[in-house]
């Protein structure tokens, strides 16, 4: 299962101080059933274990800080984690990556306030290189599909990516060459294929050892570049536009009843309407120049403080909506990633916590 999960939310996206993947057990364990939650607890653990759950899902990692000893006697943390080994289960979190990636936690987010033509607020930049390697014209095809199936050539809703041109490529091999064209201590030229391709930084050993070990040459030849363009697969919140113009009352309204609200903090903007939408699950005021350049009539996210919305007022509708609040939405995304990838198995349950994780109380 982890695999899958790494697949569409890949721990190479994630905050490079946030701990996420594995957290305890093993990923080698056979699937029972499955539990989502946002935070691990006590609580949530014994409904797992109810339920027959061995793998659970949660997006706040349990450990995030390295534990300096395990303590079951006075330590909480502690407790639960012997109580996970004892009972066999495997506990796997998506922290930040779920943060960043397409369809996740601000993504979904998005989605129940019925936002239209959502796209990230900010893209990710700087993590990507582009690859290229030469290659003899009878071969490429099978190189490129090697790089492809490593995780190279994705671009946006599109795989397989590359471009290639064709020139002629010179060797001479020494005496202890063994040149798969040609013979030693004679300069050849052969007509090659150069393919070139985006690769994500955490897929780059990976590709590039798919390479080598497909290509047919003795010392493959192959540059890496990195890129500074703006990653379009991965990026910080989001932003759409709602289906008609709200009124600022109206808004407020609609963003309290779609995010299920009892209450919450908001300052005053300039604009009388709002059509176009930012949103932020769990803590994303940093984004708030972001969602203002973006011409954002409202941004919604969490954790705000109170210089920020002296920032914000009269520029933006800022909202702040709630942390659990505005995260909660996303084990739908997860629950739909992962009831797809077990497709006619039906021998496999996916269970939400049917409690709370929230420790804040409105009064």
């Amino acid at each position: 299962m982890a695999k899958y999960l790494e697949k569409w939310a890949p721990p190479g996206a994630a905050w490079d101080k946030d701990n996420v993947g594995l957290q305890v057990g093993s990923k080698n364990a056979k699937l029972k059933n499955i539990m989502l939650c946002l935070e691990l607890n006590n609580e949530v653990l014994q409904e797992a274990i109810n339920k027959k759950c061995n793998f659970i899902f949660t997006h706040h990692p349990l450990i995030f800080l390295p534990l300096k000893k395990i303590n079951i006697q006075d330590d909480p943390t502690s407790k639960l984690i012997e109580s996970i080994i004892i009972n066999n289960i495997t506990v796997y979190s998506a922290h930040t990556n779920l943060d960043f990636t397409k369809d996740g936690v601000s993504f979904a987010l998005a989605k129940k306030l019925k936002l239209k033509n959502i796209d990230f607020l900010e893209n990710q930049e700087a993590n990507q290189f582009k690859v290229a390697v030469f290659v003899p014209l009878d071969k490429a095809e099978e190189v490129a599909y090697a790089a492809f199936n490593a995780g190279a050539g994705t671009i946006g809703e599109y795989d397989n990516c590359s471009f290639r041109s064709k020139g002629i490529g010179t060797f001479k091999g020494s005496a202890k060459s063994n040149p798969t064209i040609g013979k030693k201590n004679t300069y050849e030229k052969v007509d090659e294929l150069k393919l070139e391709f985006i690769v994500d930084s955490w897929n780059l050993n990976a590709v590039i050892s798919a390479v080598l070990n497909a290509h047919p040459y003795e010392e493959p030849a192959y540059d890496v570049y990195l890129l500074k363009n703006k990653n379009v697969n991965y990026g910080m919140g989001a932003i759409g536009q709602l289906e008609k113009e709200l009124t600022v009352d109206e808004f407020l309204d609609y963003v309290a009843i779609n995010l299920k609200l009892k209450s919450f903090r908001y300052c005053s903007n300039k604009n009388k309407k709002i059509k176009k939408v930012a949103v932020c699950g769990g803590s994303g005021s940093d984004l708030l120049a972001a969602a203002i350049n973006a011409q954002a009539d409202s941004f919604i996210t969490a954790d705000i403080k109170y210089h920020v919305f002296q920032k914000a007022e009269g520029k933006i509708l800022l909202i702040d909506a709630g942390h659990y609040e505005t995260e909660i939405f996303s084990l739908d995304a997860v629950k739909k990633k992962i009831e797809s990838f077990l497709g006619n198995n039906k021998s496999i349950s996916v269970f939400k916590f049917s409690g709370t994780t929230n420790p804040i109380k409105y009064y």
